[in-house]
């Protein structure tokens, strides 16, 4: 249980341990880990309310049907499996605007939620643009030895290192 309870866990451990996930994933769906489509079916979901048969007629939603499926509750068990490990770290607390932001950009808490909003709608758009999301290629891809996933990685390490690089390190 101390394991459980660590701030900090072993990234050997945490990686074997998404290794069994992904080993169980096959095993009992036959599919890979990964997130970016449960966002784009949660999304037909809510356009679905408004523009129903628009949804139906739509290629990608015939390919990718607008409902909750395991994709979609592995998003689920990460919010509360992040929530859960803090609490038990005793590491929680709420923070609007994270102290690295801050000491760059300032501590306005509308501005944070503005970036925040704009990278993950740009961070959604690069994984369905590339077929997959930094679990779906990193974790699954690679796995399975995809070039498209080596590649997509390399290009994801290559984009977080530069923008790191133009945000965080001094002038």
């Amino acid at each position: 249980m101390n394991l459980l309870m660590a701030p900090v866990w072993s990234p050997y451990l945490a990686g074997a341990g998404i290794g069994v996930l992904l080993w169980c994933a096959f095993l009992l769906s036959g599919r890979p880990i990964g997130c970016s489509s449960a966002f784009s079916r949660t999304a037909g979901m809510i356009q679905g309310i408004f523009q129903r048969k628009k949804v139906a007629q739509s290629e990608y939603y015939q390919e990718l049907p607008p409902r909750i499926e395991w994709q979609w509750m592995l998003v689920a068990g990460i919010i509360a499996g992040s929530f859960l490990s803090s609490l038990l770290a005793g590491t929680f607390h709420l923070q609007m605007v994270p102290d690295a932001f801050a000491a760059v950009f300032g501590t306005d808490p509308f501005f944070r939620l503005l970036i925040a909003i704009t990278g993950g709608v740009l961070m959604g758009i690069g994984a369905r643009w590339a077929w997959g999301c930094t679990s779906g290629h990193g974790i699954s891809g690679l796995a399975q030895l995809s070039v498209a996933s080596i590649v997509a990685v390399c290009c994801f390490f290559i984009g977080g290192i530069i923008t790191a690089a133009l945000l965080f390190l001094p002038r």
